[in-house]
């Protein structure tokens, strides 16, 4: 089973490059993590909705979220529930 997220960010963000590097260490290189960067300045839905909560992982499917602040054991634990759903 491949999990999708997004990783919601901007440009210029430092803390989304905080997150960036935080979620490549979790499990990318099983290849049954798929992380796409979305920049939400893209989109005035994601934009409205997580302008002041980035950065933000998001799981479309099950359409739940993880909010920073996170840390590498924060993100894996929100990886395991996934895969247990």
């Amino acid at each position: 089973m491949v999990i999708r997220l997004l990783l919601l960010e901007t440009a210029g963000c430092h803390l989304c490059e905080q997150a960036l590097l935080i979620v490549n260490q979790c499990g990318l290189e099983d290849h049954k993590l798929y992380i796409e960067n979305i920049d939400i300045a893209d989109s005035e839905q994601w934009q409205a909705q997580y302008a002041t909560r980035i950065p933000v992982l998001y799981h479309p499917e099950t359409k739940t979220d993880l909010g920073w602040p996170f840390d590498q054991t924060v993100v894996q634990a929100f990886i395991e529930a996934l895969r247990h759903d």
